[in-house]
C-alpha cells in the first residue's frame, strides 16, 4: 500500500472537480509547484454536477485532462474508473485521477496526507491507543493509514453515533484482515482514556464556530496528540484549545499538502517541490511534533 503508482503519461492538463469547488486551494499550490518544475499545464477548478460528471470525464479522456476530486464526487469517480490503486480500494473513494490510454485510472491520496500527519504528530510511533471519531469517507481513509504508521498491537476504539456503520466502515478497509482490536463506542464517555496517545476527528464538527468539540480535551492525558481533519484558515476551536492545554495538535493543512504533493508525484513521476507548496499558501513546513503549525489561507477541501 506505500508504493503510489504512476500516470504513464503525464496529464496534458489538470483540474479539481467538485460542487462547491471555488474554495479549493488546490490551483494555488499546484499552480505554484508546475511553475517551479517548468510544467507548462494548467490547473483548475471545475464545478461539476453529479449529472453532469460522465460526460466531463468523457471530455476528459480526449483532452487527456487528469487532476483532483473533492466533494461529493469522489465516491462516483471511483466507480467510473477502469484501474484503481490499492488505497483507492480499500477507501472506496478516488481523489486523485488520470488516463492510462483509454483506461480512467483513480488513486487516494488522502491517505498519504493523513499518514503524514499522523507521522509528524508521533515521530516516534503511536505508542498507546487510538481514537477515531466519524464513520464517513474521511474515517476510512484514516483506518487505511493507520495500516501503515501503526502496529496491529495499538487498539483503536471507533467513535459513531450509528454503530452499524462503524462496523461496515471497518468491514470495508483493510483492518479487515487483521488481528487488531476495534472498539466502537456511540459516545466517548466509554473510552479507556488513560490509555489513548492519539486521537482522531474525521467529523465535519470544527467547520463552524460555536461548533462542539469532537472530544472533551479533559478527558486526554498531557501527551495525547490531537489531530482534525478539518481546515480553517483561523484555525478550529478544538485545535486552539488543545495547544492552549499544552498538548501537541494539528489540523488538516499538513493533510492538504501533502495529498497534494502525493498527487504532483503521482502524475509527473518526480518529487514534488513541497517548500513551494507551503510558501503558496503563506505557509512553512510545519517542524514534526510541534505544537504549533504554520498556517495559510483557505478551507480544508483538496
Amino acid at each position: 500500500m506505500n508504493t503510489a503508482p504512476r500516470a504513464s503519461e503525464a496529464p496534458r492538463a489538470l483540474v479539481i472537480l467538485g460542487q462547491p469547488v471555488a474554495q479549493s486551494l488546490s490551483p494555488v499550490f499546484q499552480t505554484a509547484a508546475l511553475n517551479a518544475v517548468g510544467r507548462a499545464v494548467t490547473y483548475e477548478r471545475r464545478e461539476v454536477s453529479a449529472s453532469e460528471l460522465t460526460g466531463v470525464l468523457a471530455t476528459f479522456r480526449q483532452t487527456r485532462t487528469g487532476g483532483n476530486v473533492t466533494m461529493p464526487h469522489k465516491q462516483a469517480v471511483y466507480a467510473a474508473c477502469a484501474q484503481r490503486s490499492t488505497a483507492a480500494e480499500c477507501t472506496g473513494a478516488v481523489n486523485t485521477f488520470w488516463w492510462d490510454g483509454a483506461a480512467l485510472v483513480g488513486h487516494n491520496t488522502d491517505v498519504d496526507g493523513i499518514r503524514a500527519t499522523i507521522a509528524a504528530l508521533c515521530p516516534h510511533g503511536i505508542a498507546g491507543d487510538v481514537v477515531l471519531v466519524g464513520a464517513g469517507g474521511a474515517a476510512a481513509a484514516v483506518l487505511v493509514a493507520l495500516d501503515g504508521v501503526s502496529d496491529v498491537s495499538t487498539r483503536l476504539h471507533l467513535v459513531a453515533r450509528t454503530p452499524d456503520r462503524a462496523v461496515v466502515l471497518v468491514a470495508n478497509t483493510a483492518l479487515a484482515g487483521q488481528q487488531r482490536t476495534v472498539l466502537h463506542h456511540s459516545d466517548s464517555t466509554t473510552i479507556p482514556w488513560s490509555s489513548v496517545s492519539l486521537v482522531v476527528n474525521a467529523t465535519p464538527l470544527g467547520m463552524r464556530d460555536g461548533d462542539a468539540h469532537p472530544v472533551p480535551l479533559a478527558l486526554l492525558r498531557q501527551d495525547c496528540a490531537v489531530y482534525d481533519l478539518v481546515y480553517r484558515a483561523s484555525g478550529t476551536e478544538w485545535v486552539h484549545a488543545a495547544r492552549a492545554q499544552g498538548l501537541i495538535a494539528e489540523d488538516g493543512l499538513r493533510m492538504l499538502v501533502e495529498q497534494g504533493a502525493s498527487a504532483f508525484e503521482c502524475w509527473f513521476g518526480i518529487e514534488a517541490p513541497r517548500s513551494v507548496m507551503w510558501e503558496a499558501l503563506g505557509a512553512v513546513v510545519p517542524p514534526a511534533n510541534a505544537p504549533r503549525a504554520m498556517r495559510g489561507p483557505g478551507n480544508a477541501d483538496t
